[in-house]
């Protein structure tokens, strides 16, 4: 196979360790990496959050923290929990789940992180599948749970981060009624670094969620060596809003900022997220491709509104100029004329946009998907530094990632220092790493599947290696092979038409179809201004005119694609797709097998007369 052995080892030159850094072999497990923070840096800030009741925003200190996780403690002791017990949480972001996690971690219990917005079916398998014995939730809005709590058949007792009143199930208790008003010592009780520390449910994109088993070193390792990739100091700020029950936030955005000493800020939700990056002026955020995609969107949609072409023009220099200018910094590109604009159009452009992130990012890590290039090098253009990475919940979860001084958006960059990566059979991406699972709860033949007799993880990745960057070329499993022998990436089809505002999600139909089909769902404020503005006036969305006009806005965003790559019929669903009605993961992923069940008759009518 072309590009079959190719082999990766890590040795691109490393990041040099801040002093103050934590190492793997000093922490040994994860509570032993909170205490040697907490013994190092007491006095020093290591959480921001705000305070809703005040309308401010509030500060922890190391130490505060310590006294916090000592009451957890105790009260986890007196639910007597055995080492090994499984307990979940099911809370957004905040300093609370920190105090969770490491008072479970110092007693040796395992734990289980659900999403929060995850379906109450969902919550009750995983909860069943793991044997959850304590469940802790936020409050009221997360209590819709309660219709399937009779079905929590092995959870003894369920905590409330809020006052949610008087409920009939003896299990429930509110927080502060559970805490005791002190705790005492830290507790040290915690397991042997190859332990089990987490199982974290993978988001079960074609079926039920396998549960991720996870030691502290696997996750201590990789948060080191993204250490050793990235230059992270004790100065730095985070602001977290991926869900930590994500594992890039949760390795990424909380264990490693606390092995090299960095403050971590709890950003109050995404429908707040612009203004608390203002706020906050964080200089590191871990993403998903999603929040940049709708960025952008909203940039070029806010231009192409005033309808004012020199503006659109103007933008489109400085994201030029600027690229430009980056591929020569980064020794790739030659110096143009150009440049000498560029200290004109960084303020007139550039600066009022890099203001919407807070003015002072320089690690920015995006993963959990493809970013699309174009959009990568518009921000890293404007001065928005984007580091494109990849990984898995199986490998704890980053294998790969960009690096500052060697950043290529269209790769998912070189392998950490100490990931071992090579190309198997049907160019598939292999990773043998410390921070490889310890396999799948209670799927052992799963975990033989993708881990083989000599420790190497078959991620189902496509990939191909150039150098020392990787570049991901497709799914083994997510490649439509239509009637005529053509091959398509859905993904990266919908990823580009997605690009669109004006589609909020798609999925693109074609295995062993004759041609290609999509499933729209349409942005719905967008879509009013459109059909406004063009003076429609159409009452279904299926009428054949609205169909053709989507259609000719697909194809323009497709233009890079080959001719067989093309969208011929395209239908809009009117239910929005999310997590509740089951058509997302909680990743936000789309549930293929679930909406091409749902909407088998839709797709059969987009191939009437032409067979299968």
């Amino acid at each position: 196979m072309p590009g079959h052995n190719l082999q990766l080892n890590g040795s691109v030159p490393e990041v040099v360790l801040p002093a103050d850094t934590i190492s793997v072999e000093e922490a040994r497990t994860l509570a032993g990496l909170f205490r040697e923070r907490v013994r190092r840096s007491p006095h020093q800030i290591a959480y921001k959050y705000f305070d809703p009741v005040n309308s401010v925003w509030k500060e922890t200190t190391w130490l505060v923290m310590a006294h916090e996780v000592s009451r957890w403690q105790m009260a986890m002791e007196k639910e007597l929990l055995a080492k090994g017990d499984r307990v979940a949480v099911m809370v957004p972001n905040s300093r609370e789940w920190v105090m969770l996690d490491q008072a479970a971690l110092g007693l040796g219990l395992v734990v289980v992180p659900l999403y929060v917005e995850d379906r109450a079916d969902n919550v009750e398998y995983i909860l069943r599948d793991a044997g959850v014995k304590l469940l802790v939730i936020g409050g009221l809005e997360f209590w819709g749970i309660k219709s399937r709590a009779q079905d929590f058949v092995t959870v003894t007792r369920i905590v409330c981060i809020k006052d949610i009143g008087e409920v009939s199930d003896p299990r429930v208790i509110n927080l502060e009624s559970w805490l005791p008003e002190a705790g005492g010592e830290l507790r040290k009780k915690d397991s042997q670094p190859e332990e089990l520390a987490t199982i974290v449910y993978t988001s079960g994109t074609t079926g039920r969620p396998k549960g991720v088993m996870l030691s502290h070193k696997n996750i201590l390792s990789n948060a080191c060596n993204g250490l050793r990739s990235v230059l992270v100091t004790n100065k730095e700020i985070f602001l977290s809003f991926l869900p930590l029950s994500h594992m890039l936030e949760r390795t990424v955005g909380y264990y490693l900022p606390m092995m090299t000493g960095a403050t971590v800020a709890y950003a109050r939700g995404i429908a707040e997220l612009s203004h608390d990056l203002k706020i906050i002026r964080p200089t590191g955020i871990i993403c998903v491709p999603r929040i940049f995609e709708r960025a952008y969107s909203s940039i070029r949609h806010q231009l192409e509104e005033k309808q004012k072409k020199y503006l659109i023009r103007l933008f489109d220099l400085t994201v030029d100029v600027g690229w430009s200018r980056y591929e020569y910094l980064q020794g790739r590109g030659k110096k143009r004329t150009a440049f000498l604009l560029w200290p004109l159009l960084k303020r007139l452009v550039a600066d009022k946009i890099t203001s919407r992130f807070g003015g002072r990012l320089k690690i920015v890590i995006s993963g959990g998907a493809a970013l699309a290039p174009k959009i990568a090098k518009a921000f890293i253009g404007l001065g928005i530094p984007i580091l494109q990475g990849y990984g898995l919940t199986e490998a704890s979860p980053v294998v790969s990632v960009n690096r500052v001084d060697n950043n290529i958006p269209e790769s998912i960059g070189p392998p950490l220092p100490g990931v071992e990566v090579k190309i198997g059979e049907n160019d598939e991406l292999l990773v043998k790493a410390d921070s490889v699972m310890l396999g799948y709860w209670n799927y052992p033949d799963s975990t033989r599947e993708v881990i083989d007799a000599d420790g190497w993880l078959h991620t189902g990745d496509k990939a191909r290696i150039d150098g020392q960057h990787i570049y991901i070329t497709g799914r083994l499993k997510d490649i439509i092979v239509m009637a005529t022998g053509e091959k398509i990436p859905p993904g990266d089809m919908e990823q580009e038409i997605k690009t669109d505002p004006l589609f909020e999600h798609v999925m693109v139909i074609g295995e062993a179809r004759p041609y290609l089909t999509a499933l729209a769902v349409l942005n719905k404020e967008k879509w009013n201004k459109l059909v406004i503005k063009n003076k429609m006036t159409v009452n279904s969305l299926a009428d054949r005119y609205v169909e053709e006009l989507l259609l000719e806005r697909i194809s323009w965003r497709l233009k890079i694609f080959p001719g067989y790559a093309r969208i011929r019929r395209v239908i809009c669903i009117s239910e929005h797709w999310s997590i509740e009605n089951d058509m997302l993961t909680p990743t936000l992923k789309v549930k293929r097998n679930k909406i091409r069940e749902k909407y088998a008759l839709e797709i059969e009518r987009m191939y009437e007369g032409h067979g299968t």
